[in-house]
């Protein structure tokens, strides 16, 4: 427990730092969107492609790792799916909720896989995203075209060009190439990658909005608890039942126990969503799971 505990703590340090530094106008209002289109678009998509362009993808475990990714994904989606056909909840709704159950808050996860398992941690985290994000990205965009027979080319084409999931594939496509990063190029992905998770955790405590949580009372706590609690406990039945090794077990449920993505509010407020509704889920998300993520890791 103290080990997580001294894992933990400077995560969330940093987020609440960023909380209040945005709270006090601290450096400027204009900082952190232009911070968060940097580190979306530059720093973490290089520690994405420099993870999965040393990443052993012959690794017999890799299979396994992600057939419990898309198993697992299945069953909150078709949990999702039986709420949606069960409260007739209307696309801007469902899509939201979908986001608070299905997404998830990749600097904190890599943060703490970083902290935990080290960079054979790192690797294994930076395979399952790619599997993971776009397959997540898909299926929060179906959401909010749920019912409304929007074309799937239409919406799916910004998901093909979203930075992070080209950073896997040219990752992954480098790697499979057989060549190797030299003259330097790993040290700069480094020096990048190094710059991403505390400039990360930073800009989502100032993403947080408090003062959206209050009405749908609800609502927040009952999808908070899905993705928190019900997600995790998914994901170790469906690592048990591949049998998948340690490791791959605990960062596994790891990825399922994290808070919904701060970026989840963008999708919502793009695709016509319940902004309020998807603001506060974050919020109340990102706040519990630092109790959470203790309770989920300690009892792994």
């Amino acid at each position: 427990m103290a080990v997580l505990f001294t894992t933990l703590w400077p995560v969330f340090v940093l987020i609440i730092a960023g909380y209040v530094m945005q709270q006090k106008g601290f450096p400027g209002e204009g900082f952190w969107p232009g911070a968060e289109k940097i580190n979306y678009f530059i720093l973490f998509a290089a520690l994405l492609f420099a993870s999965l362009a040393s990443a052993p993808l012959d690794n017999p475990a890799l299979p396994r790792v992600l057939g419990a990714v898309l198993l697992c994904l299945g069953v909150c989606s078709a949990a999702l799916i039986v709420g949606w056909r069960w409260r007739h909840w209307p696309a801007a709704r469902f899509g939201v909720l979908a986001q608070g159950v299905l997404r998830f808050n990749t600097y904190l996860g890599l943060a703490v896989v970083g902290s935990l398992y080290g960079k054979p941690g790192l690797v294994l985290a930076a395979v399952i995203m790619a599997v993971y994000v776009p397959t997540v990205n898909v299926l929060s965009v179906l959401a909010f075209s749920a019912g409304q027979g929007a074309s799937p080319g239409r919406l799916l084409l910004p998901i093909a060009r979203n930075p992070l999931i080209l950073a896997c594939v040219a990752g992954a496509a480098f790697n499979l190439s057989g060549l190797e990063l030299a003259w330097g190029a790993d040290k700069l992905l480094a020096l990048l990658a190094g710059t991403s998770l505390p400039l990360g955790l930073l800009s989502v405590g100032a993403a947080l909005k408090l003062h959206e949580l209050r009405g749908e009372l609800g609502a927040l706590t009952a999808n908070s608890l899905l993705r928190l609690f019900g997600a995790p406990l998914a994901a170790m039945l469906c690592a048990r039942l591949l049998g998948l090794p340690q490791l791959e077990s605990a960062i596994l449920i790891l990825f399922f126990a994290l808070p919904t993505a701060p970026t989840s509010y963008v999708l919502a407020r793009q695709m016509g969503g319940d902004s309020r509704l998807m603001a506060g889920i974050i919020t109340l998300q990102t706040m519990l799971s630092a109790v959470s993520l203790m309770a989920v890791l300690a009892l792994m």
